[in-house]
């Protein structure tokens, strides 16, 4: 007998296909998951906003005729016959007849304290008018020297409003985007498409001087308006 021990190590077959399945196991992956899937993305919502200081160019004015008369027919047609002279002095100053509209009608009885008498009839007609602010002082002028009693306004605006609005909402989105790519930089993410956006306008007059002598024509200064827009903007980031 050889003094050299040789020993043989039997492995069951059991024990071999057990190694192998963990091996696959470990290989490959997990049917429930992508290998590599990023994460989700996530959003960055911000609000932007944007204003373009403008010079009015059309003024809106309010005349008003008050008459009063024994009867309510007496008081209306008295009315009727100033309110009248007031929208043809409106014409001759330049008020367009789109731009010119009849916008109160009322008559009411005036009455003693105690309510037990009518003592006549107040009647009143208010004119609404709108002119370029070049005009305003000549067409207020115009309507008091006819005969109006009261005036109100102007109310101040510009007649290229919506085109002005449109360029606010565009400054309004650049600013959205800007704050956006400012936060996604400081968070090291990277900025992606603008998935919602939200928005709102709004005009703030500046107040404007007026005055009235007698020797001269009113004279109404415009002043500044501020057509501003925002924005609310969701943008997808990674």
């Amino acid at each position: 007998m050889s003094g050299t021990m040789r020993v043989r190590w039997v492995i069951p077959l059991a024990l071999l296909l057990l190694a192998a399945a963990a091996l696959t196991g470990v290989a490959q992956p997990h049917p429930g998951r992508s290998a590599g899937a990023p994460a989700a993305g996530g959003t960055i919502t911000v609000g932007g906003s944007g204003s373009i200081s403008v010079v009015p160019d059309r003024a809106t004015f309010d005349f008003t005729v008050e008459t009063r008369g024994a009867t309510a027919a007496a008081a209306l047609g008295e009315n009727a016959a100033g309110t009248t002279a007031v929208i043809t002095a409106l014409g001759r100053a330049g008020v367009a007849a789109p731009d010119l509209r009849t916008s109160e009608v009322s008559l009411s009885p005036q009455t003693n304290e105690d309510g037990t008498r009518v003592l006549g009839y107040l009647a009143s007609n208010t004119v609404t008018a709108e002119t370029p602010v070049a005009r305003a002082g000549a067409t207020i002028d115009a309507a008091v020297g006819a005969g109006a009693t009261d005036v109100s306004g102007p109310s101040l605006s510009r007649s290229d409003q919506q085109a002005l609005a449109r360029e606010a909402l565009k400054a309004a989105v650049a600013d959205a985007h800007d704050k956006a790519a400012a936060i996604a930089s400081a968070a090291g993410l990277q900025l992606g498409r603008a998935k919602t956006i939200v928005e709102g306008e709004s005009q703030t007059p500046v107040p404007f001087a007026e005055s009235a002598r007698a020797s001269v024509a009113t004279p109404v200064e415009p002043g500044t308006q501020t057509v501003e827009a925002t924005v609310t903007v969701t943008y997808e980031s990674s």
